[in-house]
């Protein structure tokens, strides 16, 4: 990444395997990781600091992406205008629409390989990277 600080990431998955591959993608290109088990966890790290990105997936125990995206939105803080990549293996057209309609800046269908995932951490943060 070409840039003089690192952007933050938050990761919200409830599968560890799925974090510790995002965080790996996300770390060896220059961005520091965050992570949260779900959307009410998530919720917890945003009142405790800055990010400049949010990778949600869909489908988590306690309070799931979308439902996350729909709470973030309604608050009228800064934190409600950070973009978010919504990344799962749902691929309902329901569900896709459900996402956007919360605030999902894109939607990406798993897999995904790790250098198109450090592109849209890049491209959603404003930065170059390479």
């Amino acid at each position: 990444m070409v840039n003089d600080t690192p952007k933050r990431v938050l990761v919200i998955d409830d599968a560890s395997l799925v974090r510790r591959y995002y965080r790996t993608a996300l770390e060896s290109a220059g961005f520091e990781v965050a992570e949260a088990l779900n959307g009410l966890e998530a919720l917890e790290h945003l009142l405790g600091g800055h990010f400049d990105l949010l990778i949600v997936d869909v489908n988590m125990p306690q309070m799931d992406g979308v439902s996350f995206l729909q709470t973030l939105r309604a608050k009228s803080l800064p934190v409600g205008s950070m973009p978010a990549l919504v990344i799962s293996s749902e691929t309902a057209p329901k569900r896709i629409a459900a996402a956007n309609a919360a605030g999902a800046n894109f939607y990406i269908v798993k897999p995904l390989r790790p250098e198109a995932l450090v592109e849209y951490a890049s491209l959603l943060c404003g930065v170059r990277h390479g």
